[in-house]
């Protein structure tokens, strides 16, 4: 399968090559999710299209490990998005795309969160995400290039208000009549000189509940729903803090804080990384688990010190879980999984990350290899360290990366989970109010459906003196809510011919009900929409009619209430 994807990687390449003279329409940067959306659907309106990935590989996180769907709620799934988890139906419905087992022993409808005889299926192995991604493509006329990054000192040209050209850093230029923003950074965003923001709003600002530092284990929404915003993923009661055992003289053990700050203020802190990873427990198609190059045992006392903290089975050591590992292993098909954070000390990298949205791309690349090697080391201390508890290491020991799934030779992905980074700050905001349904604006280009979510954002020392994690939040949406298009334009006197559908303007807590991968599909088919309709018109993209934009989006499957 690697080759087939590779030698399609090389048409896709040789297709730019022999069109890179032309002028697009509309010029797409970022091949993620939102940026394959965004050129699918400038194809089939007709438009030219040149959509820019940095590196070398479309699909984002969706190609990148996260195989196991948030949505929320199906029902407010349209257009491409949706389109695209019928296409990996179909994928799954050919024998031949399974190797490992067989389609009933994976299951018919709870593992892949379908019903019997539905026309989609939401889990699925990241290759089959990048061959239903590079099969939709091929019918399009998409110019798609590979490893270009944006000159972020000097990439980006305007005149009058507009965008013009913008430069890479290999010296390539690309002009276009309106540009979006697919990436999951906001790189092109910032270089325009756009009004964004970093990190989490203070509650005040915008009189909501559920932002800010949320050290408290409880708080209640605005419309009255308990979250319980520091309980889950935390630690065992005990778990001391310091170097050596109490006593803190001896210093905090890595990554911890002494306080969190004021309970609902604001900061420039991040929710917490991670690589979504592709295990499997298939001992032809695995690779176990290796210590990193510059393992340090002290990175990991936590974990260790967590185990040892329990009381009782290590099954029963969490009051809302029943599991030996710090992970949840998701099944996808053929023996695989999408393994992602849970407890108190997993595959997050708390606090590591703040300077992630705003770095060079040469510190970007060190943060991410930072990341790997935190995981790998966490992986190897839970399969093999001699005070990690038997039972857990046994268990640990059966699984490892993937042979068959990514390019690097260990089995690790490059994408790395980018659960936040900048955000724009357009004329709408969206924010807690949107989520509950109390705002409701009349310009919906899609629908939220998530619960409002953060993973976890700072490590502290909590009045007992013991170990805590702050910043997770887990409220639920009690029904489908309208994203506003104009939450993915900017204010038209600093740009009129920019969309940005996934740094979208929203605040932290808002942004986390938001930011899942089939919503950012729908808002970059509708950021595409716009794009042409503004074309059209010659008009600025936020002068875009919506009754003209609403009838286009309907008419091509998108779900708007």
């Amino acid at each position: 399968m690697k080759n087939t994807l590779y030698f399609l990687s090389f048409l896709f390449i040789v297709h730019f090559t022999n069109a890179q003279s032309e002028t697009p329409d509309i010029v797409v940067y970022g091949g993620t999710s939102a940026g394959v959306a965004a050129a699918i659907q400038t194809s089939r309106m007709g438009k030219s299209v040149v959509l820019i990935e940095p590196t070398q590989r479309i699909g984002g996180l969706t190609t990148g490990g996260l195989g196991q769907t948030d949505i929320g709620n199906k029902q407010a799934i349209g257009g491409i998005s949706r389109e695209f988890y019928g296409h990996i139906k179909k994928y799954y419905d050919n024998p031949k795309n399974w190797k490992w087992e067989t389609e009933s022993e994976y299951g018919t409808n709870g593992q892949r969160r379908s019903e019997v005889g539905e026309a989609t299926m939401w889990t699925f192995e990241p290759s089959a995400a990048l061959s239903v991604y590079q099969e939709m493509m091929a019918k399009e006329n998409i110019v798609l290039v590979y490893n270009e990054r944006l000159d972020r000192k000097k990439g980006v040209k305007k005149t009058n208000g507009k965008i013009t050209v913008i430069e890479m850093e290999s010296g390539k230029v690309f002009s276009g009549a309106v540009f979006i923003d697919a990436t999951y950074e906001g790189d092109l965003m910032a270089v325009a000189g756009v009004s964004y923001t970093v990190g989490r709003e203070s509650n005040d600002q915008y009189g909501e509940t559920l932002n800010g530092v949320q050290a408290n284990i409880l708080n209640t929404s605005l419309t009255g729903i308990v979250s319980r915003n520091a309980y889950n993923h935390n630690f065992v009661p005990g778990v001391d803090p310091y170097i050596k055992k109490g006593n803190p003289k001896s210093g905090l053990l890595p990554n911890i804080i002494e306080k969190p700050g004021l309970e609902g203020a604001g900061d420039q802190k991040i929710q917490a990384y991670c690589f979504r990873m592709c295990l499997t427990d298939i001992p032809e198609n695995r690779i176990p688990f290796k210590k990193p190059e510059g393992y340090d045992e002290i990175n990991y006392e936590l974990l260790i010190r967590n185990y040892e903290a329990r009381k009782g089975p290590i099954r029963e050591m969490y009051s809302y879980g029943n599991s030996l590992l710090p992970w949840i292993n998701s099944a996808m098909p053929n023996h695989k999984t999408d393994t992602n954070n849970k407890f108190g000390f997993s595959t997050d990298y708390i606090g590591k990350n703040y300077a992630y949205p705003e770095a060079s791309y040469a510190e970007r690349e060190r943060i991410v290899e930072d990341h790997r090697k935190y995981q790998m080391g966490l992986m190897w201390t839970l399969a093999n360290h001699p005070r990690i508890p038997k039972e857990v290491r046994d268990e640990a020991s059966r699984w490892g990366t993937t042979k068959d799934e990514f390019e690097r030779a260990d089995g690790w992905q490059q994408q790395l989970y980018i659960r936040e980074a900048r955000r724009l700050v357009s004329d709408y905001v969206m924010t807690q109010y949107n989520c509950e349904g109390i705002y409701v604006p009349d310009d919906a280009i899609g629908l939220g459906a998530y619960g409002m979510d953060s993973h976890h954002i700072q490590r502290y020392v909590d009045a007992n003196g013991f170990v805590q994690n702050e910043g997770n939040v887990e409220c639920h949406v009690e029904s489908p809510y309208p994203i506003s298009y104009k939450s993915i334009v900017p204010k038209k006197e600093e740009c009129e011919n920019l969309i940005v559908p996934v740094c979208l303007s929203a605040s932290h807590i808002a942004f986390g009900s938001i930011r899942m991968e089939p919503v950012f599909m729908v808002l970059g088919q509708s950021a595409a929409t716009a794009a042409v309709l503004a074309i059209d018109a010659d008009i600025a993209v936020q002068d875009v009619p919506y009754r003209n934009l609403r009838s286009v989006l309907l008419k091509d499957g998108q779900r708007l209430k």
